[in-house]
């Protein structure tokens, strides 16, 4: 079976980077490769790592396409984070300024969602099983 071990993302600022993915979604910051000359950050929580790239030292560019240029995009595209409390996240984002742009909302199956922007438009959504319901160890076994 395969497993997810990473995604990565070009940012066009890492420190506002930094402080989405550390300070906001607290995950914990890792090592790099030494070998690599290029700019980036490591966080990784529950096994799972987002590897961050500086845009001006790659060939591509920065975040998630942008709506304002007519460009749909709605909710579909995006990564998710399974959190412990949706509400303290949504307070969270408003305290420190981070753009929701759906939700919360519940999904129909147990879980309450809500999505937002990181600083370069990637969408993220933050999710909780708020009723697991008959089927949950099945369901469960399939996330992990």
């Amino acid at each position: 079976m395969a497993k997810l071990q990473h995604c990565g993302l070009v940012v066009e600022d890492l420190e506002q980077s930094k402080r989405f993915y550390g300070d906001f979604l607290g995950m914990e910051e890792v090592p790099r490769s030494p070998t690599f000359t290029f700019a980036g950050a490591w966080f990784r929580s529950a096994g799972t790592e987002i590897h961050v790239i500086q845009a001006r030292d790659t060939t591509a560019a920065a975040g998630f396409p942008d709506p304002g240029r007519g460009e749909n995009t709605g909710l579909a595209t995006h990564f998710a984070f399974e959190v412990d409390d949706l509400e303290a996240m949504v307070a969270k984002a408003e305290k420190m300024g981070v753009p929701i742009v759906g939700g919360p909302m519940g999904r129909g199956d147990g879980v309450h969602q809500l999505y937002l922007h990181d600083p370069d438009r990637y969408l993220v959504e933050l999710f909780q099983w708020v009723d697991r319901g008959e089927g949950s160890e099945e369901r469960a076994a399939v996330r992990d």
